[in-house]
C-alpha cells in the first residue's frame, strides 16, 4: 500500500534530507510552524470524541457467556448477537474501533435475519459511532441514517431511550462533519426526549453536547451558562460512569474556553469518581485531561506526572499514544536528549500496534513532526542513538502512511492535515515543486471539507512555497487568502455580541501571528527599489493592526474592539493637524517604520538590522530606565532608538507644524516608553507631545477639556493581606489633595472603602468621567497576571468591562492608574496594558509601565490635572507638560521619574 501511495504524494524515500540554503526568513518560520506539536487535536478530538457512550441495545445480556474474540469471526460460530454487540463495546472502550466495527457489522446482520428492528436499530447508532472513530464518515452516516429510519415507523413511546441515543450519535456526526447548527437542533431534540423519559444522564450529556456546538460556533457565553447549570444538576447525581464522563466532558470544554480553575475542578472530581468506580478506561482519560489542564497553566513537571500516571493507568492505546505525544513535546521543547532517546522508539512500537482511527492518524502525523523537530536541529545534540534509531526518512514514511490511512477512510480532513505535514516536510528539505503539489492537493481537499482550521495553513505555506521560488505576486495572493480565511475564521466567532473568539483553536504565537506578520514582510519587501505604493503601504498598516487586534482578542478570548471607532489617518487629517502617526514594525531581518503626517500620504523607511538585535537593545534599555543611576547608559541607547524610527523623518515633521506623535507600537517597542528617545541632545518629550495607540482608530474621539471634570478617585495606602511584596503607598492623600487642588470635582475611596462592589457602585451612580486609581497592579501577557489591588485583594482585569461601564456603554472619559507597573521579564507586558485600557473601554487611559517614587507621581498627578483643568490644551500635551515639570525638578530629571507614564487611546 505504501507504494502505490508513492507515486501519488511523491513517496517518503523520494524525500532528500540535505543542508538547508535558508533561502529567506519564510524558511525559518517554517521550521517552528511546520514542527511545533498541535496540542489543540489532541485535546479537541479527546473533548468531542473521547467521551461518547455506546448506546444501550435492549437485551438481557450474560456477561459470563461473552465469547473470546478471537473465536468471534463468522455468523456460524456467534449464536447470540448481543454478545458480539457486547464485545463490541469492550474492544471500542479500548480503543480497537476496526475490531469493534467488524464484531458490530456482524451483529447487525444477525439481528436483521431475526428481523429484531429495535435491537437493530441501537446495534446500527453504535457502528455509525465505531464508523466515526475510525473517520469513515460516509459508513458512519449511512449507519445512523438506518438506525434513525427503523426507529421513525416504532411506537416511539416505547423506544425514546434508543431513539435519543440514536440521535445523539447523529448529532455527534453532524458536530464533526461541520454541521454545528444541525447539531445543536438534534441535540435539543435529545435532550427533549430524555427529560420525557426522566432520564438526568441523557439531559446531562444532552447538554453538554449542545454546550460543544455552541462552542464551534463561537457562542461562548452561552456554552459556559449551560455547562454551569451542567455542573449544579451533576452535584446531585449519585457515582456513575455516564457522570464521570459527562464531568471530563466539562472539564475539557472549559480547559478549551480558558476557564482552567473551573476545568480542573471538574476533571479531579471526575477522576475520583472514576477511581471510585475502578474504570481503568476513565481514571487513564480523566488522568489526560488533566495533564492538558497543567500543560496550560504552563506546570510543566505537573503535566508531565498526569500524562506518566496516563500511561501507567489507561487500557486504551491510542490515550497512552497521546499522553506520550504531549510529555514529548514537552521534553522537546525543554531539550532534555536523555529523555528524549529513551520515549521515540516507544512511541514508535506503539504507533505501529494502533488500531485505524482519525486519532491514530493524527498521532502519527504528530509523532512524525515531533521526529522532524530533532533531527532539523531543534533539539542541539549530536547523539548518536537518535540516528541508528530513526533513519531520515521516518517522518516521511509516517506521513505517507497517515496519507493513505486517511484515503482508506475516506476522511479528508485528515488526509489534508497529513498533506500539510508532508508538505513541510519537502519544504524544509527544499523540494519546492513536490511541496507545493502536495500542499495544493490539502488546500483542496481542506476546502471542500469545510475546515478553515486546516484551510488557512495550507495558504500560508502554499505563500511560503511561492515565496521561496520568487513568484513574489504568487506569494501575495497566497498569503492574502491565508488572512481572509483566518479573519473569517474569528469573524464568525465575533460577529454577535454573543460570540468570542476560540483562541484555544488556535495556538496563537505559533500559528496565528506569523501569517500576519510574514504577510507584511512581504508586502514591505515587493516595494524594494520602487517608489513608495501608499496602497501597499496602507495594506501592510492595517494588517499588522489587525495582528494586534486578534492579539487582544487572544488575550481576552473574546471580541474586545466594539463600537463606533474613527480612523486615526482622518483625526490628523481633519481634527488635529498637528499630529502625525508612526508605526514601527518589527521584521526578521530590518525594522520597517510606516509614517503619516497630516494631509500627506503615507510614506516609509527602514533600518537594516535584525529582529534579535533590536530586541536585544530594548530589553537593555528597559532595564536602565527603571534605574535613576543609569542615566548615560539610556541616553546612548536611547539615541540608537530614536535614529532608528526618527531621524528619518525629523526635518518633515519640523516643517509640517507637528507637535504630537502618535505611536501605534509594534512588539517589545510596547514595554519602552517613547518620551525617553533621545536624539543627542533632548529628550523626545522636550519636542512633542507623545501618545499610544493600540490601533488605527479612536473610539468616538472628542475632547475632555469642553466638559466639567468629575473625577472619581481610589486608592489603598497598604496593600492588602496576602501581598506583602508591593510596598505602602504613603503620598496618595497627597496625590488626591493635588487632583482636588487643581479644581477637579471629586468622589474619594481609599483604603477599606476601596472595595470592588464600592466602586463599581460609585461608577453607576455618580456623574464622573474620570476614574483616578492609586493602587497597586500588574501589565502581563497572561490574562490571570493582569490586575489591581483593592482592599480585599485582586481585581483582575477580565472584569473592567463590567467595573468601567454602565449597561454596557462607556461612561469613563478617561481612566488613570498612577502605581501600577508591567511584569517584570514578560517581553509582551504591555499587551496587559493595551488589553487594561481596551477593556475598561476608557476612551484614554494614562498607566505607568513601572512603580516609581510616590513622591513624584503626586507630583506628576497634580501637574496633569491642573494643566487640564486649564482647559484649550489636549490631554496629550496635559501629559507632555507634567512630564517636562519632573524633568524639570532637580530630584526627578532621571528618565526613570518622568518618562514611565503612558497616555494610551484618545489625545484630544
Amino acid at each position: 500500500m505504501l507504494m502505490a501511495i508513492k507515486t501519488r504524494v511523491f513517496g517518503a524515500n523520494s524525500v532528500k534530507f540535505k543542508k538547508q540554503k535558508q533561502p529567506g526568513h519564510c524558511q525559518k518560520t517554517t521550521l517552528a510552524q511546520f514542527l511545533r506539536l498541535p496540542l489543540y487535536f489532541l485535546i479537541v478530538l479527546l473533548c468531542i470524541l473521547g467521551s461518547p457512550v455506546l448506546a444501550q441495545v435492549p437485551s438481557s445480556i450474560n456477561l459470563s457467556s461473552q465469547l473470546p474474540i478471537h473465536n468471534l469471526t463468522s455468523l456460524a460460530v456467534v449464536a447470540d448477537p448481543a454478545s458480539l454487540v457486547e464485545q463490541g463495546k469492550v474492544l471500542y472502550n479500548s480503543g480497537n474501533f476496526t475490531k469493534a466495527v467488524e464484531l458490530l457489522q456482524q451483529a447487525v446482520q444477525v439481528y436483521k435475519q431475526q428481523e429484531e428492528s429495535i435491537r437493530l436499530a441501537a446495534t446500527l447508532s453504535n457502528l455509525s459511532l465505531a464508523y466515526q472513530q475510525l473517520g469513515a464518515w460516509n459508513q458512519a452516516q449511512q449507519a445512523i441514517t438506518e438506525s434513525l429510519n427503523l426507529l421513525k415507523v416504532q411506537d416511539e413511546n416505547q423506544n425514546l431511550q434508543i431513539f435519543a441515543q440514536s440521535l445523539d450519535i447523529q448529532g455527534r456526526l453532524q458536530l464533526t462533519m461541520g454541521q454545528a447548527e444541525a447539531a445543536l437542533a438534534t441535540w435539543r431534540q435529545t435532550e427533549k426526549i430524555y427529560r420525557q423519559a426522566n432520564n438526568q444522564s441523557g439531559v446531562v450529556r444532552s447538554l453538554i453536547n449542545q454546550a460543544q456546538a455552541w462552542q464551534t460556533q463561537g457562542f461562548y457565553p452561552r456554552a459556559l451558562k449551560t455547562l454551569d447549570h451542567v455542573s449544579q444538576t451533576l452535584k446531585s447525581q449519585p457515582d456513575s460512569i455516564e457522570k464521570t464522563v459527562s464531568l471530563r466532558s466539562l472539564g475539557n470544554a472549559l480547559l478549551v474556553v480558558g476557564d482552567l480553575e473551573k476545568s480542573l475542578q471538574a476533571l479531579e472530581e471526575s477522576l475520583t469518581i472514576a477511581r471510585n468506580l475502578q474504570s481503568s478506561v476513565d481514571i487513564g482519560a480523566s488522568l489526560f485531561s488533566l495533564g492538558n489542564n497543567a500543560l496550560k497553566q504552563q506546570d510543566k513537571l505537573k503535566a508531565i506526572a498526569f500524562y506518566q500516571q496516563t500511561v501507567a493507568a489507561s487500557p486504551s492505546p491510542i490515550t497512552k499514544v497521546q499522553a506520550q505525544l504531549n510529555y514529548l513535546g514537552i521534553l522537546i521543547e525543554d531539550q532534555h536528549a536523555p529523555e528524549i532517546q529513551t520515549l521515540l522508539p516507544l512511541i514508535k512500537s506503539q504507533i505501529d500496534q494502533l488500531p485505524l482511527s482519525r486519532a491514530s492518524i493524527y498521532a502519527q502525523v504528530n509523532f512524525s513532526q515531533s521526529l522532524a523537530k530533532v533531527k532539523n536541529g531543534i533539539l542541539h545534540t549530536s547523539s548518536q542513538n537518535y540516528h541508528k534509531a530513526f533513519s531520515n526518512q521516518d517522518s516521511a514514511v509516517l506521513l505517507a502512511s497517515a496519507i493513505q490511512q486517511s484515503r482508506s477512510l475516506g476522511d479528508k480532513r485528515a488526509e489534508a492535515y497529513a498533506l500539510k505535514s508532508l508538505g513541510g516536510l519537502y519544504e524544509e528539505t527544499e523540494q519546492w515543486s513536490e511541496a507545493q503539489e502536495l500542499t495544493r492537493q490539502g488546500l483542496a481537499l481542506a476546502q471542500s471539507s469545510n475546515a478553515p482550521e486546516i484551510t488557512y495553513t495550507l495558504e500560508w505555506q502554499l505563500g511560503r512555497l511561492l515565496w521561496a521560488q520568487k513568484d513574489i505576486n504568487g506569494a501575495i495572493a497566497a498569503y492574502d487568502s491565508a488572512v481572509a480565511t483566518l479573519q473569517s475564521l474569528r469573524r464568525d466567532l465575533v460577529a454577535n455580541k454573543d460570540v468570542v473568539s476560540q483562541d484555544v483553536q488556535f495556538n496563537f504565537r505559533d500559528s496565528v501571528e506569523p501569517v500576519y506578520r510574514e504577510s507584511v514582510e512581504l508586502l514591505l519587501k515587493s516595494q524594494k527599489g520602487k517608489s513608495p505604493d501608499e496602497k501597499i503601504l496602507e495594506k501592510a498598516r492595517e494588517r499588522i493592526e489587525a495582528l494586534q487586534i486578534a492579539e487582544l482578542n487572544d488575550f481576552f478570548q473574546q471580541a474586545c474592539l466594539q463600537g463606533q471607532r474613527v480612523s486615526l489617518d482622518q483625526v490628523v487629517d481633519k481634527d488635529n493637524p498637528t499630529a502625525a502617526i508612526l508605526y514601527p514594525i518589527i521584521l526578521p531581518d530590518e525594522l520597517q517604520v510606516i509614517v503619516k503626517i497630516p494631509k500627506q500620504p503615507l510614506q516609509n523607511y527602514s533600518n537594516k538590522i535584525s529582529q534579535a538585535d533590536v530586541e536585544k537593545l530594548l530589553v537593555e534599555l528597559r532595564k536602565n530606565l527603571v534605574n535613576p543611576t543609569a542615566t548615560n547608559a539610556v541616553q546612548t541607547q536611547a539615541h540608537q532608538v530614536y535614529d532608528w524610527l526618527l531621524k528619518p523623518i525629523e526635518s518633515q515633521l519640523q516643517k509640517s507644524g507637528v507637535d504630537t506623535l502618535v505611536f501605534v507600537l509594534d512588539g517589545a517597542l510596547r514595554n519602552l516608553p517613547m518620551a525617553a528617545l533621545y536624539d543627542g541632545k533632548q529628550y523626545l518629550v522636550e519636542k512633542y507631545a507623545i501618545t499610544l495607540s493600540v490601533g488605527l482608530q479612536l473610539l468616538d474621539p472628542k475632547p475632555l477639556v469642553q466638559q466639567q471634570l468629575r473625577a472619581l478617585t481610589a486608592g489603598l495606602t497598604e496593600p492588602p493581606p496576602g501581598f506583602s511584596k508591593y510596598a505602602p503607598l504613603l503620598a496618595i492623600k497627597s496625590e488626591f489633595d493635588g487632583i482636588i487642588k487643581a479644581g477637579v470635582s471629586t468622589t474619594s475611596l481609599i483604603d477599606r472603602d476601596f472595595k470592588k462592589k464600592n466602586l463599581e457602585s460609585e461608577i453607576a451612580d455618580t456623574s464622573l468621567n474620570i476614574v483616578h486609581l492609586a493602587t497597586h497592579g500588574q501589565f502581563s501577557s497572561r490574562l490571570e497576571d493582569t490586575f489591581i489591588l483593592d482592599f480585599d485583594g485582586q481585581i483582575n482585569v477580565k472584569d473592567f468591562d463590567t467595573l468601567f461601564r454602565s449597561q454596557g456603554k462607556t461612561i469613563v472619559e478617561l481612566l488613570v492608574l498612577s502605581a501600577c507597573q508591567t511584569a517584570t521579564g514578560d517581553k509582551r507586558a504591555a499587551l496587559g496594558l493595551a488589553g487594561a485600557a481596551v477593556r475598561a473601554g476608557a476612551r484614554s487611559t494614562i498607566a505607568s509601565l513601572w512603580q516609581i517614587d510616590d513622591r513624584s507621581t503626586a507630583m506628576f498627578v497634580s501637574a496633569f490635572y491642573r494643566e487640564l483643568k486649564k482647559g484649550k490644551i489636549s490631554k496629550a500635551e496635559a501629559v507632555h507638560r507634567a512630564q517636562l515639570e519632573l524633568l524639570k525638578h532637580p530630584n526627578y530629571k532621571a528618565p526613570s521619574f518622568w518618562s514611565a507614564y503612558v497616555l494610551i487611546g484618545n489625545w484630544l
